[in-house]
């Protein structure tokens, strides 16, 4: 009988080694065997694994990033809100101010303008309350009052001198001068007295 070798290999001996090991030698080749998967196949696995991790740490990093700039713009826009507010205080409190030094002025004014009508009533009630005596005159000179008048006699120029201490509105009176004026009708005296009035109180 005539044998084709179609596989153009050399033909082996029967029951020899060397046909098993021609057999194990083409194995890998065409895929099979038992020794696992190969080094190309590994590395394939562990670049898929890398990329994924690499992709989940930078969306984690960049919405982090994201969120930090979306509390910094918010940040920033309340601290311009407060600075607003700041301003707005500042002005209000200024225009506050202004006020009320406008406020004091006008009492100011008030108090100075009632300062004279004030005398002029409480020594006019005085001396009205005073018999035998009558102003000529009356000048202001700071805190001290000088009043110039005519009286009957010395009493009556010491019961009016008595009589503007208890008014309260002076703090001392004292006399500063005095004459006697003889005429045919009557005897008069002529005196100046100097009030100093009571300090302000707060």
């Amino acid at each position: 009988m005539i044998r084709i070798n179609l596989l153009g290999l050399p033909r082996q001996k029967k029951g020899g080694r060397g046909a098993a090991a021609s057999a194990t030698s083409m194995m890998p080749a065409m895929g099979g065997g038992g020794e696992g998967p190969s080094a190309a196949l590994i590395l394939g696995v562990f670049a898929l694994i890398g990329i994924g991790a690499f992709g989940g740490l930078y969306y984690k990093s960049n919405s982090q990033a994201n969120q930090m700039q979306a509390d910094i713009k918010k940040e920033v826009a309340e601290g311009q809100r407060l600075a607003n507010v700041k301003t707005k205080y500042e002005t209000r409190k200024k225009e506050a101010e202004i006020f009320e030094k406008r406020v004091k002025v006008i009492d100011q004014l008030r108090a100075d303008q009632g300062g004279p009508v004030a005398l002029l009533n409480t020594v006019g009630e005085t001396v009205n309350n005073t018999d035998a005596v009558w102003l000529s005159d009356m000048n202001e000179q700071g805190t001290a009052i000088n009043i110039n008048g005519t009286a009957l006699s010395t009493a009556a120029v010491a019961n009016l001198m008595t009589n503007l201490k208890r008014s309260g509105y002076f703090k001392s009176v004292e006399i500063k001068d005095t004459s006697q004026d003889v005429n045919k009708d009557m005897q008069s005296f002529s005196f100046t007295l100097v009030c100093e009035k009571q300090p302000k109180t707060t």
